[in-house]
């Protein structure tokens, strides 16, 4: 990853991007591609897709990541000024109180604190059962609910302050990692399959409201005529103590993409990837999701009657909080793999299974 590379992954993270008030962070994704695609288009939800055009008898294939991140959004201002708090998708209430947070008016960024009852004074019940979010309330040092309403409104969405850090090596901390990484991944395997000048037309796809139920994918399913799609999204690993490796297997940081398989992967466009990474010398971990994925895979393989779709994660610790880690190496050799994909997509005639 260049100089280049990062600046565009930091400004992904640093841009709020909670579910259904994506826009600031889709404009700068599509500020990038447009760089490198043939075309960039946006529909009414703010979904975006950038194209590659390839040759006229080559495959079409889509790279996508979610654009959105978790967060809050105002619920309420009471009459003593405090902010109540509603989710956006998956948050977790045991990480929230403590926390510098921003919330985004149509006037700029107001700032505050999730409040939290100081040690001295909390009975053992308190720790051991967080308040639900809907209990916790933001503190932006108002005087009075008067004051409080001129500066914000319901609605507003809200996010974490904390934005990107550099640990040792080459890993990252931060919050919105899920997705940014992805969308990033996307955008990268787009522009290095373009420089190859691979003979498949490629999408870039980042997608809105994957954490509200993968509602962007299912929209861009349909209005794409795809003959493979590649979700890009992060996976939980097993390296870290307190990890659940009976649920999410051995899967580390450092060590690769992580090609899922079972449910809505396809085995062909798996075995697929698998053959350009080995063709590539790029490493990667296997995962099973044998049920279901919880990723725009499940939209994308239903979409125009079943679409070949594959996910592709990104190692990630800590998910859906404020400090999720992954390594760089992973998230760059995602790019590398989905060029190196869409290269060799061409010599397919179909990933239709055999019967």
């Amino acid at each position: 990853m260049d100089d280049s590379q990062w600046e565009f992954l930091e400004e992904l993270l640093e841009t709020p991007s909670p579910s259904g008030y994506e826009t600031r962070g889709q404009r700068v994704w599509i500020d990038y591609v447009e760089r490198f695609a043939d075309e960039v288009r946006t529909d009414d939800y703010g979904n975006a897709v950038a194209t590659y055009r390839g040759v006229d008898d080559g495959p079409t294939i889509a790279f996508a990541g979610h654009a959105d991140e978790i967060g809050y959004a105002v619920r309420r201002i009471d009459d003593d000024g405090f902010v109540h708090l509603a989710g956006i998708g998956g948050v977790d209430r045991t990480v929230s109180q403590g926390q510098h947070v921003t919330i985004h008016t149509a006037d700029g960024p107001v700032q505050g604190v999730v409040g939290q009852t100081a040690t001295h004074l909390r009975d053992g019940d308190e720790d051991a059962e967080p308040p639900a979010i809907e209990k916790q309330t933001v503190d932006i040092g108002a005087a009075d609910g008067e004051e409080a309403r001129r500066a914000v409104e319901v609605g507003d969405p809200i996010t974490f302050s904390t934005t990107v850090e550099r640990l040792l090596g080459s890993r990252v901390a931060g919050r919105a990692l899920d997705n940014q990484v992805g969308t990033w991944a996307a955008a990268e395997g787009l522009r290095r399959a373009a420089d190859s000048g691979v003979h498949a037309t490629v999408h870039a796809v980042s997608t809105v409201q994957e954490e509200l139920g993968t509602w962007g994918a299912e929209m861009v399913g349909n209005q794409l005529d795809l003959d493979a799609a590649i979700v890009v999204d992060v996976t939980h690993t097993g390296d870290y103590p307190g990890a659940k490796t009976e649920k999410v297997g051995d899967i580390s940081l450092g060590a690769g993409p992580v090609v899922s398989r079972g449910s809505a992967n396809h085995p062909v466009l798996a075995q697929a990837v698998r053959k350009a990474a080995a063709d590539a010398d790029i490493d990667v971990q296997l995962q099973v999701d044998a049920s279901h994925t919880g990723t725009d895979a499940r939209a994308f393989f239903v979409a125009q009657g079943g679409t070949p779709t594959l996910n592709l994660g990104v190692p990630n610790r800590y998910m859906h909080t404020p400090v999720e880690v992954v390594d760089t190496g992973d998230v760059d050799a995602v790019a590398d793999l989905l060029a190196a994909f869409a290269e060799q997509a061409s010599d397919y005639d179909s990933f239709a299974v055999d019967v």
